[in-house]
């Protein structure tokens, strides 16, 4: 049975939610305050440069809040960034107890926000709900710790791993719900990713198209080693931003043109075999505030980033459709490995006929 700690930590990683998608760099953090065991105000982060969870909470408490508890899905801030520490904020507010579900890993807090908590005699707990705290923010704090953005492969295919037939097709392998629920999990990542193959054969959007509500775009980020890519591509448009990685050997004249375009950057990333150097490329990425990547590839793009262990977690849709041909390309491609790649945390759901199969690497 929940403790009083774990029932109201759980309205606040509720609330916390409010914010997915919407608060990169930022974590997303939810805030509950509670006097005499009832919940008189909550607050989450909206969005990075506006107030963060907690001060939004102690503006709807007023003076309610003097002698009451907190709980917070994230450690109280202790430094000055777009806005005010929020550590600060609540010693000013007098509150009491503060119940934080995890210390925050960047280096500009990890501790520094309970420790002024502490030494203003507020009563701090930590560790309440922390594990649903860290899958609330897997983006963020892989960014943050590793200098590398969070990563997912999504693929859709057949029953015998097909994503396409033998002519690579643009045909749909998932179902009109699945469809759908990929534009939601592009609404919460800060980029999308697929190989040059992809764009010439497809020549896709890469936006976010939700029913009854505005999508954010992501950044468009084109794996294109030989700059290959048309100038009249649709991911050269104004939707959102794009990004494409090349090599010394691209056309200079082609760069300098797609330069010229408002929206888009062209990044030089090569290893010593002439190909783009995926890591570096990841790190650069990262530097630019891309917490997190969708790749939406095909089978050789999966497989070099997996190669490069560059893949935190997969979601695979499994339709009950069946291909065949030995030509036809499956998700996966490249040399293959020599022993299969283990997966955690595997959890599945049926949605419109569709299996989805959610795990991490």
């Amino acid at each position: 049975m929940e403790n009083r700690d774990e029932i109201f930590m759980r309205e606040a990683l509720r609330i916390a939610r409010n914010g997915l998608g919407r608060t990169s760099p930022n974590p997303m953090v939810g805030a509950v305050i509670v006097k005499d065991d009832r919940i008189i105000a909550e607050g989450w982060h909206r969005r990075a440069g506006e107030l963060h969870a907690e001060r939004n909470a102690l503006i709807q408490a007023g003076d309610l809040a003097k002698n009451s508890t907190m709980y917070v899905t994230l450690e109280p801030c202790s430094h000055y960034g777009r806005t005010p520490p929020c550590a600060n904020a609540l010693v000013d507010a007098g509150i009491s107890r503060c119940v934080v579900a995890m210390k925050d890993p960047n280096p500009k807090v990890a501790g520094h926000g309970i420790e002024i908590l502490r030494n203003a005699g507020i009563e701090v707990k930590i560790g309440i709900c922390e594990s649903e705290s860290r899958k609330l923010n897997e983006n963020f704090l892989k960014w943050i710790t590793t200098g590398l953005p969070f990563v997912a492969l999504k693929f859709a295919e057949t029953l015998d791993g097909k994503i396409a037939n033998r002519n690579r097709d643009q045909i749909q392998i998932s179902s009109a719900e699945s469809n759908r629920r990929v534009h939601e999990l592009r609404d919460t990542f800060d980029g999308i990713l697929v190989g040059i193959e992809t764009v010439l054969n497809d020549n896709p959007s890469l936006t976010t198209r939700l029913e009854n509500r505005i999508g954010k775009n992501p950044t468009r980020i084109i794996l294109d080693s030989k700059l290959k890519i048309p100038l009249d591509a649709q991911v050269l448009d104004e939707k959102s931003k794009t990004i494409i990685a090349t090599t010394e050997s691209a056309d200079e004249k082609k760069i300098d043109i797609l330069k010229k375009f408002p929206n888009v950057e062209v990044i030089i990333s090569e290893n010593d075999s002439g190909r783009i150097d995926l890591e570096k490329f990841c790190r650069d990425l990262a530097a630019r505030e891309i917490t997190s990547i969708l790749v939406e590839g095909g089978g050789t793009v999966n497989f070099s980033l997996l190669e490069k262990n560059l893949v935190d977690k997969i979601f695979a849709i499994i339709a009950p459709k069946i291909l065949g041909g030995s030509n036809s390309p499956t998700s996966i491609d490249g040399t293959g490995f020599f022993k299969s790649l283990h997966l955690n945390s595997v959890s599945t759901e049926l949605i419109g006929g569709d299996i989805w199969i959610e795990s991490y690497l």
